[in-house]
C-alpha cells in the first residue's frame, strides 16, 4: 500500500481513483463495512482505492486542550487499512488553513485537482468543510456537476447498536472489553517498539517490555490480561498495564506488559498487545514494596483468569 503525505506529493499517476474520506479510527466493523464498499466498487471500475485521512484529526485539531482518545496512532491505521484492500492512503494535515476551508473548495482543491476522483464512498452522516457545512447532499451535487460517482454507506449496527468510534471509547473506558471487541470485530490493541525503560521490572521480579504509545490520550488505563504477538512468530500471554506510573510520579502514559514463562531481550522488537480483560484501574501505591505485593497478586489473576478459559 502506498502512503502519500499532502496533496502536493500526489502525482499525474494518482489521479482517478475510487476514494473515501474519514478518521477511520479504529477501523472497527462500521469503517470495515465502508471500506468493502469502497474496495469492491473500485475492483469493478479497475481503480485504486484510496482512502484520505487527517493527522492530527480534526476532533484533537478543535480539541486540542483536551483531545479525544485515540482508538489507533497512524502506525496502527496503516495496516489495518491495508487488510481491508486500501490500495492508497492520502494523509493530509489537518490545520487551520484546512479546518477553515469551505466545503465547495474542499470538493474542489481535494477530490477535483487532487485526486481526480471517479467514485466516492462515504458513510451516510459524513460531515466536511468549514463549519461542518458540507454534507452528502452536496457531495451528490458536485459529482453531478464533475463528473464522479458517489455512494452513501449506510451506518452499521451490531446488536442493536450503531457501530462508532466514540461507542467503542466508552466500552474501553468503561473496562467492557468484550463489548468493544464486539464493535471492532477483534479484541482491542495497542502496538509499537520496545525501548529501554528505567527496568523497575526486573528490580521487582517482573521485567517488563515498555511501549510508548505515540498518541496524547489512552482510551484505556489500568491492569489487563494480555495476548502479546510478535515474539518468534508465536502468542504469548502476559499482563500488561496501561497509564502513567502515578506510584513513581510519571508523566507519559506507556504501556508494560510482562509476558508470561519468557525470557530474554525485547528491544527494538514491534509488539502487538491485546487487551483482553480488565483486572482493576490504576493506583497509587505507598512504596515499592506495595507495588510488588500488587503486581505479584495481578500476574496470579491473570493467570488464573487465562486458566478458566484454557489458555494458559
Amino acid at each position: 500500500m502506498e502512503l502519500i503525505r499532502g496533496l502536493v506529493n500526489l502525482k499525474p499517476r494518482h489521479r482517478g481513483c475510487a476514494a473515501s474520506i474519514g478518521n477511520y479510527d479504529g477501523v472497527h466493523l462500521g469503517h470495515q463495512h465502508v471500506l468493502k464498499e469502497l474496495v469492491s466498487r473500485a475492483r469493478e471500475r479497475s481503480l485504486a482505492a484510496a482512502v484520505v485521512v487527517f493527522e492530527p484529526t480534526p476532533q484533537e485539531y478543535f480539541a486540542a486542550a483536551e483531545p479525544p482518545a485515540r482508538l489507533m496512532n497512524f502506525c496502527e491505521k496503516w495496516p489495518a487499512l491495508a487488510e481491508c484492500g486500501v490500495d492508497r492512503i492520502v494523509c493530509l494535515r489537518f490545520n487551520r488553513t484546512l479546518a477553515e476551508m469551505p466545503a465547495g473548495r474542499f470538493i474542489e482543491r481535494v477530490l477535483i485537482h487532487g485526486l481526480g476522483v471517479r467514485h466516492l464512498v462515504v458513510g451516510d452522516d459524513f460531515r466536511f468543510g468549514r463549519d461542518r457545512a458540507g454534507d452528502f447532499a452536496l457531495l451528490k451535487a458536485a459529482g453531478a456537476d464533475y463528473g464522479f460517482e458517489v455512494a452513501g454507506a449506510r451506518t452499521l449496527t451490531a446488536a442493536g447498536e450503531r457501530v462508532s468510534s466514540s461507542r467503542i471509547r466508552e466500552y474501553l473506558a468503561a473496562g467492557k472489553l468484550d463489548s468493544a471487541a464486539g464493535l471492532l470485530g477483534l479484541p482491542f490493541s495497542l502496538s509499537g517498539r520496545v525501548v529501554y525503560g528505567d527496568r523497575l521490572g526486573h528490580t521487582l521480579g517482573f521485567p517488563t517490555a515498555n511501549i510508548p504509545l505515540r498518541r496524547r490520550v489512552s482510551p484505556v488505563h489500568g491492569i489487563f490480561v494480555a495476548a502479546v504477538h510478535g515474539i518468534g512468530g508465536t502468542s504469548r500471554y502476559g499482563a500488561a498495564y496501561v497509564g502513567s506510573r502515578p506510584a513513581l510520579s510519571g508523566q507519559r502514559v506507556m504501556l508494560e506488559v510482562y509476558v508470561f514463562d519468557f525470557t530474554g531481550e525485547l528491544y527494538g522488537q514491534r509488539l502487538q498487545v491485546e487487551l483482553l480483560h480488565q483486572l482493576r484501574g490504576d493506583a497509587r501505591f505507598e512504596n515499592l514494596e506495595a507495588l510488588k505485593a500488587q503486581m505479584a497478586r495481578d500476574v496470579g489473576a491473570a493467570r488464573a483468569w487465562l486458566k478458566q478459559r484454557g489458555m494458559d
